[in-house]
């Protein structure tokens, strides 16, 4: 006996194994190395938050079906600074008090919409505090005021920090005290 009849028994043991191996890298990988979800912050899906630098208080959606943050900007004027791209817009806080920001451009972002033609929105960076947690995110501006909430805080805020629990609202209260400028 040369043992050729052990080849497809043998066959069916290493695919068994392959696939074993296979499913727990993928597990490995799902899960965020070095943040375990017990030391998550869980959030209700509007929470009010504070922008910074300004510290306006303004009212998010998190959408963790969304890549990126989105705010609610009127008045959007793009102009040159020291060879850069920058750009002033209006905001409106909780207060309904209108604010003039102005931030440089770090990109432009095409987006798509339903139903629509994509658009070109100005991208920014901006210092988010949501409960404790203190974080820059690039946000894209746009005119959201047909949406009800102002601001949307999509995955690239909320990935490794955030749980969104979607039968809450209103959990976190923006507690990150002043922020330095940054740029």
């Amino acid at each position: 006996m040369d043992g050729d009849e052990n080849v497809p028994f043998r066959g069916v043991w290493t695919m068994f194994w392959l696939a074993l191996l296979g499913g727990l890298c993928c597990t490995m990988m799902l899960t965020t190395p070095g943040v375990a979800e017990s030391d998550r912050t869980v959030a209700g899906w509007v929470e009010n938050v504070r922008l910074y630098p300004g510290n306006y208080l303004i009212t998010a959606k998190l959408d963790t079906g969304a890549d990126c943050c989105s705010l609610d900007a009127s008045d959007i004027t793009e102009f040159y600074r020291g060879g850069e791209k920058w750009v002033r817009f209006n905001l409106m806080d909780q207060d309904g008090k209108i604010k003039t920001m102005e931030a440089r451009v770090v990109r432009r972002v095409k987006i798509k919409r339903h139903n629509s033609t994509p658009e070109r929105r100005p991208v920014i960076r901006l210092g988010i505090c949501l409960g404790n947690i203190f974080g820059q995110a690039e946000i894209n501006l746009e005119d959201r005021r047909n949406f009800e909430y102002p601001m949307l805080i999509g995955r690239n805020f909320l990935a490794r920090r955030v749980v969104v629990d979607p039968g809450a609202k209103y959990r976190l209260t923006p507690n990150c005290g002043e922020q330095p400028s940054f740029e």
